[in-house]
């Protein structure tokens, strides 16, 4: 993606932390010469190769799982994002913008042919996203059969990353008085992404200004 130098963001564990807590991604490959895309949450093996390794599973019958095989594909992780109104640089000669953070991931597609490893991946998967709860689901809960006939109807897969690139668009080409008062503004509204990206702001103020 295009990332000018002011909003590059190149720490691995600020990538790797962003991309495990906005899991759900945008998959996508090429499909019939077009682009064809999924979405699907994806896993982080941070430790695997220098990059990661993300795993996931498609349905079977998604044609996802037969064509990107073996192709690089693009895995978008998207963060919180707010519209920015020219109003709150309280300065002339200024344009509305969008500020934003997200990851893109590239790597080539590996099926994962053994079934061991396919009820491993699944049981991780529910293992993540039920960890938080006060009773977690269980993979356990359904009957043998029923995870059998689950496991026939899914295809997993792992990417090893290749190029990862983080975009931060949080106002780091403005003076620290306007960003400031872009906090103030998206503070304002009260809306639940507006706030998020008022944060990933505060976060970035000691880079920015020491």
């Amino acid at each position: 993606m295009y990332i000018p130098p002011s909003f590059v963001e190149t720490d691995r564990s600020t990538l790797h932390d962003f991309i495990e807590s906005h899991s759900f991604a945008t998959l996508i490959s090429q499909h019939d010469g077009e682009p064809f895309a999924s979405h699907v949450p994806l896993l982080l093996d941070r430790d695997a190769g220098p990059h990661g390794r993300l795993i996931g599973h498609f349905a079977k019958a998604n044609p996802q799982a037969e064509t990107a095989v073996n192709q690089t594909v693009l895995a978008i992780f998207h963060g919180p994002h707010a519209y920015i109104s020219p109003q709150w640089y309280a300065a002339q000669n200024v344009v509305p913008t969008w500020n934003f953070v997200a990851v893109h991931a590239y790597g080539r597609l590996v099926p994962i042919d053994d079934r061991d490893r396919l009820a491993s991946v699944i049981r991780k998967t529910v293992e993540t996203y039920e960890q938080t709860r006060a009773t977690p689901w269980s993979l356990d809960t359904p009957d043998a059969d029923f995870l059998g006939k689950l496991l026939n109807a899914i295809v997993g897969f792992e990417i090893e990353i290749e190029r990862i690139e983080g975009k931060w668009k949080l106002n780091q080409n403005h003076p620290t008085e306007r960003r400031e008062k872009v906090i103030a503004g998206l503070n304002s509204t009260g809306h639940p992404a507006a706030l998020s990206v008022a944060d990933f702001m505060q976060q970035t103020r000691s880079k920015i200004d020491g």
